[in-house]
């Protein structure tokens, strides 16, 4: 019969592996966005050519990546933390702030936005919104949706991060999974019950 810590790191496994395919999905839209500056400054600056199309490009990428690359970078660990005590904190006590903040911050916060952008997005479907500068991009509506998914994201990556600190709760001398802030930001998660984080 399978455990809790078999369950969660099965769980772990599937929604670390969605983040992260988020984040390598938007990864290169970092790279076009630069060339599309640089295509911008050049032909406004030597060919005196206006190009909002480009420009709207660039914002459509910049708040792709934005918004799909929230939850990746929460797997990874890489929002920022202000907080110096919790760095001198171990295992056990991390993981009692990092259950606690989940559950009163991260998860409200993801409700909040999805519950909000709701309304905001169902109008701007009802109007196939598109840019208000002419000749600009449409599909603003496109653009809009990804704000609940990101809302769907965040809860699940929260998820999986709950979920390694009850196991490193739960299962104090057991082999964990990697959490987002043990500092080994590349390890893949191993779903497999008895691996070790390295």
């Amino acid at each position: 019969m399978a455990t809790f810590y078999d369950i969660a790191n099965k769980a772990i496994g599937a929604i670390d592996r969605v983040s992260l395919w988020t984040g390598n999905l938007v990864a290169p839209f970092l790279l076009v966005m630069m060339f599309l500056t640089c295509a911008v400054v050049v032909s406004r600056y030597l060919f005196n050519v206006g190009a909002i199309q480009i420009q709207e490009s660039v914002m459509y990428l910049h708040g792709a990546t934005l918004l799909l690359g929230i939850a990746y970078t929460l797997k990874l660990g890489g929002h920022v933390r202000v907080d110096i005590l919790y760095q001198r904190f171990g295992p056990r006590y991390r993981a009692i702030v990092d259950v606690m903040g989940t559950l009163l911050f991260l998860f409200p916060l993801a409700a909040f936005i999805l519950w909000t952008s709701y309304d905001y997005v169902a109008f701007s479907w009802s109007l196939t919104e598109s840019s208000a500068e002419a000749g600009g991009l449409g599909g603003v509506y496109l653009l809009k949706t990804l704000i609940p998914i990101t809302a769907i994201f965040i809860f699940l990556q929260g998820t999986s991060e709950l979920l390694k600190n009850l196991c490193i709760l739960l299962y104090p001398t057991g082999a964990q999974p990697q959490r987002a802030t043990d500092g080994h930001l590349n390890d893949p998660v191993d779903p497999t019950p008895g691996a070790t984080n390295g």
